[in-house]
């Protein structure tokens, strides 16, 4: 008789929290942005497995600076870092996606007890997690399928010791905040303030303004990920939502719009086309675009006094030599 089949492997991670948006708010949320005069839908939607897939390769263009200039400034100023945090700290990512910069973060820290990766693509930020678990046999680590625009009563995560006690801190890396409309990224600091407790901090990646000509090419590369990137949501949409949105009949643009201290983005119709999208009929015309994201510029001050009407008091900043990124730690200050 054969031998009995391996049991697989028990999980390295402390927990695994499944809290994912149900697809009848993905539902919701494009219907209701396929019916404004501007069509839109939200980023957040990218995210599936593929999309946070394609999202590594966009990391990954040339073009694309932002990932790898933060992970530089993240590598100098790694000592202050763990100086400011001090030992045993613990460490909350939303929109944790592969996490890659967290082991920057993570090999900095003095002794850090623990780490929970929070992302809207669960099966992404598990595996990432676990890989993380793997290389860090001392380090708790737990994962999160969470919509970071939503509410989330941390408490009632089921977080071991570590990951209660300590100087927590809540990183937030990258480009991310500058996704959302002004107003919708005051509402998420007010949020994520709402996550710190006394001597805690918010680490948080600001891009600051450049040349039209290279943020231009920094959200349409040459490898045309970011224009997978896009693709993909029609994708999604039509797989998952009955749509029959013909990939064929838009093209990916996108454009620096310096009154608005923006790069935007859209899918473009290419010809007048007819669709559906669970069971609703909508219309578009040639040249009519469907908006799918904003990544807003900011100032070292414009990004701070943002904060500031958060509730969030400015420590400490950091940028890169030719000043093209910032890195600021915040911490909890009277609510605005």
């Amino acid at each position: 008789m054969p031998d009995a089949a391996p049991a697989a492997a028990a999980s390295r991670l402390a927990f695994f929290e499944d809290l994912h948006p149900s697809t009848s708010d993905f539902r919701a949320d494009v219907l209701e942005g396929l019916t404004k005069p501007q069509k839109a839908i939200a980023p957040k939607y990218f995210y599936d497995a593929e999309g946070s897939a394609i999202f590594d390769r966009i990391t990954e263009a040339d073009e694309y600076y932002i990932t790898r200039t933060e992970l530089a400034l993240l590598d100098r100023i790694g000592p202050e870092l763990a100086k400011m945090a001090g030992p045993g700290a613990v460490v909350m990512e939303p929109g944790a996606g592969s996490s890659v910069k967290i082991r920057k973060l993570i090999d900095a820290l003095d002794a850090p007890a623990g780490y929970a990766g929070m992302d809207i693509s669960g099966e992404h930020v598990r595996a990432a997690c676990e890989a993380l678990a793997a290389d860090h046999p001392d380090l708790t680590v737990g994962a999160v399928c969470h919509d970071f625009t939503r509410p989330i009563d941390l408490d009632a995560l089921p977080l071991p010791p570590a990951l209660s006690e300590g100087c927590r801190i809540v990183f937030f890396p990258g480009s991310t905040i500058g996704n959302f409309e002004l107003i919708d990224a005051l509402a998420l600091l007010k949020t994520l303030r709402g996550w710190l407790r006394e001597n805690d901090a918010l680490l948080i990646g600001a891009d600051l303004r450049k040349s039209g000509e290279v943020l231009e090419a920094a959200y349409d590369d040459a490898g045309r990920a970011t224009a997978d990137f896009n693709f993909n949501l029609l994708t999604r949409i039509n797989r998952e939502l009955g749509g029959d949105l013909d990939p064929e009949g838009f093209e990916y643009v996108a454009h620096w719009n310096p009154y608005r201290s923006r790069v935007e983005m859209y899918l473009q119709a290419v010809r007048d086309m007819d669709f559906t999208v669970s069971g609703r009929r909508f219309n578009i015309r040639a040249e009519e675009t469907i908006h799918t994201e904003n990544s807003h510029k900011f100032t070292v001050d414009t990004f701070q006094d943002l904060a500031r009407r958060a509730g969030l008091v400015p420590r400490a900043h950091w940028t890169d030599e030719a000043r093209a990124f910032s890195t600021h730690w915040l911490v909890r200050g009277p609510e605005a």
